[in-house]
């Protein structure tokens, strides 16, 4: 791809992680009033009201095939799982901190790489693990490690077990075989995990709060579901199928640096010293890691 065309293109995954970036802040703010798994019902719902419309405006197939359902439903179910955790763990911390802690990702990726499927670790690579978790220490301590336990830190550990199911996600999507194009698949994808949330979600409590949000939480949700897990998620595929995977990659190290200050202004989070710290130490981690 020349010089220009990559300029080109760029602005599909710098478009993404910016969206992404913002997710955090969306949630917290919704977390408020709403329950978790609600919120991501919703968000799903949403996103797949937006993508059904794409592709019916772009005249796909809904062609559906067993076996590749059988494996988005697996997918559906470890995705449904991971968000649950996920906005479980960001009601008890800050949006900055799972910011950066969800960027510990790749890490367990190389691990569970190489104890389930053989994939070779370097000394390098090994070099890079443990620099990321020693910024993660740093982040949820604060700078002072003889602090940390899991009840005052739930919400971090939370996080951080929301990284590792992500990691489990992205291994199983990696080693299996989905015919369908990009867009058919997030919206199948979608679809499953409303289908499994919607008898653990509707209740009249829930229905009672969805009813009684205010118009800033319903831009919230309307963000989460046709931006983040919509056009965000339409942008990065066509990003992937134009451009090297390593470069789209390479977008993603900027997230927490948009969630980060995204929660400052919004949030009114504060930016501490270890929390920068923490956070450049973990990345620069991952970025070892992923230089193999």
């Amino acid at each position: 791809m020349s010089h220009n065309k990559l300029l080109s293109q760029s602005w599909k995954p710098l478009t993404s992680v910016i969206i992404w970036g913002n997710s955090f802040i969306a949630t917290k703010f919704l977390l408020k009033t709403l329950d978790p798994l609600l919120i991501i019902l919703i968000r799903q719902i949403l996103a797949v009201l937006l993508l059904g419309t794409v592709a019916l405006k772009q005249k796909r197939s809904f062609s559906i095939n067993i076996k590749d359902h059988t494996y988005i439903l697996i997918l559906a179910i470890i995705a449904t799982i991971h968000l649950w955790i996920q906005l479980t763990g960001l009601k008890y911390t800050s949006a900055a901190n799972t910011g950066w802690i969800i960027g510990i990702t790749p890490i367990f990726m190389t691990i569970l790489g190489s104890i389930f499927f053989k994939e070779k670790v370097n000394y390098f690579q090994l070099s890079g693990i443990i620099i990321a978790f020693l910024g993660l220490l740093l982040l949820i301590s604060k700078g002072n490690i003889t602090s940390i336990n899991f009840i005052s830190h739930k919400g971090d550990f939370l996080i951080l077990a929301s990284a590792f199911t992500w990691s489990v996600y992205s291994l199983v999507n990696k080693k299996i075989s989905i015919h369908y194009p990009p867009l058919m698949t997030i919206f199948y994808l979608f679809l499953m995990m409303s289908i499994i949330l919607f008898p653990f979600t509707i209740n009249p409590e829930n229905i009672n709060d969805l009813l009684q949000i205010n118009i800033f939480d319903w831009l919230a949700l309307i963000f989460l579901g046709f931006f983040c897990s919509g056009i965000a998620y339409v942008l990065w595929a066509d990003a992937m199928s134009k451009m090297h995977s390593s470069k789209v990659g390479a977008f993603l190290y900027i997230e927490p640096f948009v969630t980060v200050f995204a929660a400052f202004i919004f949030l009114k989070e504060e930016i501490t010293f270890f929390t920068m710290l923490g956070g450049i130490v973990i990345v620069i981690g991952v970025i070892i890691v992923n230089r193999k």
